[in-house]
């Protein structure tokens, strides 16, 4: 199979020939139609990730090995399938569930693969979808997309489940309590469509892009802040009318970690989403005075994701702003990420490669 490869860390990716796996077990062969270029491949294709006075964690020492054919939001046509899988056709149209384990532990078999200690996620410690091919574990990783478009779908394995699992960890709320998201590029935008399409009405975004805010209030945010100096807590507090009970922080940065922090209100939540890196330090008796939570969210579960795609089916979740490319163009479509021109999702295409 053809491969666009992380071959040497931060540098270009690379055009290769790999072998082309064959199935065995359970195991699932697809054609790549489409795939999502991720925030989260800028670290892997970095690297290294930022942990503040803690140094930094090479993915070398996660048991990343290169090279790597990285994306992690794919669609693709099943072609075959090992001996013990079941319930497939071939030239289906499947989008797949990346966060995958061991296949063993409790988790896996309780379907909460993201959070097994044996990671294996595909386009991380496995060949992902920048490539013609990708292999699957096991046919419930893959979930039928019906008759949504490929590209917005891919998104949903990633951004859109990220998303979709943070803010279940805020919910229940009122759909009039303010429900504050820092970040608004692809990410943010997904969050905002989920959002809504639950029924929630009072959206506020933060980002430091006046551009990246004005697609923010198209996609329905019903207040924007822009992050600079040393007021931003309070810029939010005034934007939501009062000190708010939910944070989701989809850059947690140093910078942004703080100022979430301090716009939380008595019995808040703050939601760590991002990878941007960096630290926060927490004044301990606050933590029990206000009865705050700082919680780290990962990805989500394949339960999570068929819950997700099933509310997108139903047409009453928003599409985000998609930009296709060939998938011959994974560098570029990289690069133009790291310097933050993309807004929304690029996804790569085969149809154009």
């Amino acid at each position: 199979m053809k491969a666009w490869a992380v071959v040497e860390a931060g540098k270009p990716l690379q055009e290769i020939e790999m072998p082309t796996p064959e199935p065995t077990g359970k195991q699932v062969l697809l054609e790549v139609t489409h795939a999502g270029v991720c925030h989260s491949d800028l670290h892997i294709w970095e690297g290294e990730y930022d942990l503040g006075s803690r140094g930094t964690m090479k993915l070398s020492d996660r048991g990343v090995v290169l090279p790597l054919a990285m994306g992690h939001e794919v669609v693709g046509r099943v072609l075959k399938w090992g001996p013990e899988a079941t319930g497939l056709k071939v030239g289906e149209t499947k989008l797949v569930f990346p966060w995958v384990g061991c296949g063993h532990c409790a988790r896996c078999l309780a379907e909460e693969d993201n959070m097994c200690l044996q990671g294996k996620a595909l386009g991380v410690f496995q060949n992902g979808g920048y490539a013609t091919h990708i292999l699957v574990p096991e046919p419930r990783h893959l979930i039928e997309i019906g008759d949504l478009d490929p590209a917005l779908a891919a998104t949903y394995a990633c951004s859109g489940v990220t998303v979709y699992s943070a803010i279940n960890k805020v919910m229940p709320m009122p759909p009039e309590a303010p429900i504050v998201v820092v970040g608004a590029g692809g990410l943010g935008l997904s969050a905002i469509s989920v959002l809504k399409a639950m029924g929630h009405r009072n959206i506020v975004c933060v980002d430091i892009g006046e551009d990246k805010l004005a697609s923010a209030k198209a996609a329905g945010a019903t207040a924007t802040v822009l992050a600079k100096g040393e007021d931003t807590a309070q810029r939010i507090m005034q934007a939501a009318g009062a000190p708010v009970e939910a944070v989701i922080d989809l850059v947690n940065g140093s910078t942004t970690a703080r100022f979430a922090f301090d716009a939380l209100t008595k019995g808040g939540k703050l939601i760590q989403v991002g990878l941007f890196g960096g630290e926060l330090a927490l004044p301990l008796p606050l933590m029990a005075m206000r009865a705050l939570t700082v919680r780290g969210s990962y990805v989500g579960d394949p339960k999570e994701l068929r819950a997700l795609v099933k509310l997108a089916r139903g047409g009453t979740l928003p599409a985000i702003p998609i930009t296709k490319e060939p998938l011959r163009n994974a560098d570029n479509a990289l690069q133009r990420l790291r310097a933050g021109k993309v807004t929304g999702r690029i996804v790569l295409t085969a149809d154009a490669a």
